[in-house]
């Protein structure tokens, strides 16, 4: 049998080339035509604050408010140590239990795995912002009123994670409102009441 031979136009046969030859080729061509393409596409600067404090504006629960902090401030240690708005919870400072949640542009975050400096320009509501004990909200109504809580630490959190909720479904299931409120957690054990609070809220809408 005759054996196959490559072309002589052919690189690969081509004396001193090696499959780690080319494969460098390729390599340094695709980081220069990448570095050149994002070059010319971005040509703004980011912008760069800190690392002292710096001022920021923050709207909060209709108010622009003021704060000068370090750029690594989570949005939970401005509202509490330099707004006074203590309402958000720091329990675990991981974003696993709910607690600080607030509202951003009306979806629930938690405020400990946010900048600060990442709020500016987001419409923030806290759970201040949605009643007062003389003015108390529909769904903090019916945590009265369901007994909702018992040492009452986690019950900001589950009140505005249940106020996204409802705001963006009137009339939720039982196994919708246990998913709108996932992120939430009651080291009491008081889920059933509060499953309750925010299913006597949806029936009055």
């Amino acid at each position: 049998m005759a054996r196959k031979t490559s072309p002589p136009d052919d690189p690969a046969r081509a004396p001193g080339f090696s499959r780690r030859t080319f494969l460098k080729t390729a390599g340094a061509g695709a980081a220069v035509s990448t570095v050149v393409g994002a070059g010319s596409a971005c040509t703004a600067k980011p912008t760069v604050i800190g690392p002292g404090p710096v001022p920021l504006k923050l709207r909060v629960n209709g108010a622009t408010q003021t704060v000068t902090v370090e750029p690594r401030v989570t949005l939970l240690n401005a509202l509490r140590n330099h707004l006074d708005l203590t309402g958000a919870k720091e329990v675990c400072n991981r974003g696993g239990c709910g607690a600080c949640t607030v509202l951003l542009d009306g979806d629930p975050v938690n405020a400990c795995m946010l900048l600060a400096a990442d709020a500016e320009g987001h419409e923030i509501t806290t759970v201040e912002g949605l009643g007062t004990p003389e003015k108390m909200s529909p769904l903090q109504e019916a945590f009265v009123e369901a007994d909702a809580l018992q040492c009452g630490f986690c019950t900001p959190g589950f009140v505005v994670s249940g106020t996204a909720l409802l705001a963006k479904n009137a009339d939720p299931s039982l196994d919708e409102i246990k998913d709108g409120l996932a992120g939430n957690l009651c080291r009491c054990g008081t889920y059933s009441r509060i499953f309750e609070a925010v299913q006597k809220t949806a029936g009055r809408g």
